[in-house]
């Protein structure tokens, strides 16, 4: 697999250099997420101008980094502008693949992914003894 990687504090990228994300690809980058997500990485961007084609073992692998990286409260994001590439990608139905056109794009979206689950692993404010005992209503 032709590619180039990069290591962030909050992320790693990698920029695939192959026009078809099949045939011994799609095993090489399984091998290489798994390398990251042992290094501590949950969070990917994985840019794919270049590519033009998956084949069904590249929708297999995506949707399995995707779902690791979201149980690990990751993201995985492919970067495309490929807009024929993208209704692939979209056709293949993997849920929660977030599909994103520019790199910086890509980076934000992981960094708002943080902070979702920064806040969302927070302890929850509501205190009863704070409202005296007053609950919420549950009428519309």
């Amino acid at each position: 697999m032709n590619h180039k990687l990069e290591r962030s504090e909050q992320y790693a990228l990698i920029d695939l250099k192959e026009s078809s994300f099949s045939d011994e690809v799609p095993a090489s980058f399984e091998e290489l997420v798994r390398k990251l997500f042992r290094e501590g990485y949950h969070n990917l961007i994985l840019v794919m101008n270049e590519t033009k084609s998956l084949d069904s073992t590249g929708v297999g692998v995506l949707r399995k980094v995707n779902r690791l990286c979201i149980n690990e409260l990751g993201l995985l994001v492919v970067v495309t502008k490929d807009d024929e590439f993208i209704n692939l990608l979209e056709d293949s139905k993997i849920p929660d693949l977030t599909i994103l056109p520019t790199l910086e794009e890509a980076v934000d979206a992981v960094f708002m992914n943080d902070l979702e689950n920064e806040f969302g692993a927070g302890e929850d404010d509501y205190d009863e003894d704070d409202y005296g005992g007053v609950s919420e209503s549950k009428e519309p």
